[in-house]
């Protein structure tokens, strides 16, 4: 089982996350440092509808990004909204195929 992180994260893309992330797994649409570029305060605005992903192949469910994230966005996968966890799959499953 994996981490899954919720839209409660849209606009926010506080990247603590992935910072503490030991297997680097935790990616967006939008690369990171793109998004840190942006002061936390403007990240709703420059991204309204981007929000970050846990690959669910190579979370290691340590949990060290629980604690990071500012919004808790962040929930093991079977505790998760069942479409969130669907959304995180179809992401990188979408990121697999090219799209």
């Amino acid at each position: 089982m994996a981490y899954v992180i919720s839209q409660k994260c849209v606009g926010t893309c506080d990247t603590a996350c992935v910072d503490v992330c030991p297997c680097d797994c935790i990616v967006g649409p939008v690369p990171i440092g793109e998004v840190r570029r942006v002061p936390p305060a403007g990240r709703a605005a420059a991204f309204p509808a981007v929000q970050l992903y846990i690959d669910p192949d190579e979370c290691i469910d340590c949990g060290a990004c629980l604690p990071e994230c500012p919004v808790d966005a962040i929930a093991h996968e079977a505790d998760a909204d069942p479409d969130d966890v669907e959304r995180n799959a179809g992401f990188f499953a979408a990121a697999l195929r090219g799209l």
